[in-house]
């Protein structure tokens, strides 16, 4: 039997602010908007997404899970971020991390990494 990786489901507060947020990071687009769900994704096809869905509540504590981009050019990509809604945040690393930790605009951490290509060499 095989499995593969369909959605990536945040909670959300602000579920149209949140994904709006996302898809301008990934240049992904809504493909689905209702009440109580918002998905995004590069198109139809593509997996995985991401699914938004509401909670009352706003987060609280370190995401147990998160993601990590890799871009083409590190420090261009946390300014574009940043400038999107992000912030720089502190979970512990170490000032020498090769990782920039930014959260998006409801608190949930993720990492913006080194280029692929210089994680390889």
């Amino acid at each position: 039997m095989a499995v593969s990786l369909y959605h990536i489901v945040v909670d959300a507060h602000d579920l149209p602010a949140l994904a709006r947020f996302w898809t301008r990071v990934l240049d992904w687009r809504v493909l689905f908007e209702a009440e109580d769900e918002i998905v995004i994704g590069a198109d139809e096809f593509a997996m995985p997404g991401m699914c938004f869905v509401p909670v009352g509540e706003r987060k609280s504590v370190k995401n147990r899970l998160h993601i990590d981009l890799t871009p083409d050019d590190q420090a261009a990509e946390v300014e574009r971020i940043i400038a999107l809604g992000a912030r720089r945040a502190d979970v512990g690393q170490a000032p020498e991390a090769t990782w920039v930790v930014l959260a998006d605009p409801e608190g949930n951490e993720f990492c913006v990494l080194r280029p692929k290509k210089s994680l390889i060499e």
